[in-house]
């Protein structure tokens, strides 16, 4: 879609940018673009993952959280948003819920760029 100035004989060049889904379980907003000039649809996906970082950080620090943890059998050992398991899983192949898998999603938290994911100071092997 173009559009003239009519004064100035600019030519506006208009894109459309839709909200189509929130998901308020996950907080997931997907977001449809298409851009006429370059005939490019956008699906976009995003996510406020604030949340989930302040509390893996609080986490962090409590270092009776995964000592609990260990006595009670069970380790909380991340937390990762729906958002960065969908990108993981779109552009590596890497599926946080399969098995198979485990020794990629551990060595990908486990590396300095990810470590805001943790809930704990320990590493996994």
């Amino acid at each position: 879609m173009r559009r003239r100035g009519r004064e100035t004989g600019l030519v506006f060049h208009v894109f459309m940018k839709r909200l189509v889904d929130y998901d308020p379980l996950t907080g997931i907003t997907t977001w449809f673009e298409y851009h006429p000039e370059s005939d490019m649809t956008i699906v976009a996906r995003e996510q406020d993952v604030e949340s989930i970082l302040e509390t893996n950080k609080a986490l962090q620090k409590d270092v009776d959280y995964t000592k609990k943890g260990f006595r009670n059998n069970w380790w909380h050992y991340a937390t990762i948003p729906n958002i960065l398991i969908e990108k993981w899983n779109n552009e590596e192949g890497i599926n946080v819920f399969d098995k198979n898998d485990s020794k990629r999603v551990f060595k990908k938290l486990n590396q300095p760029e990810y470590k805001f994911l943790k809930v704990t100071d320990k590493v996994h092997l």
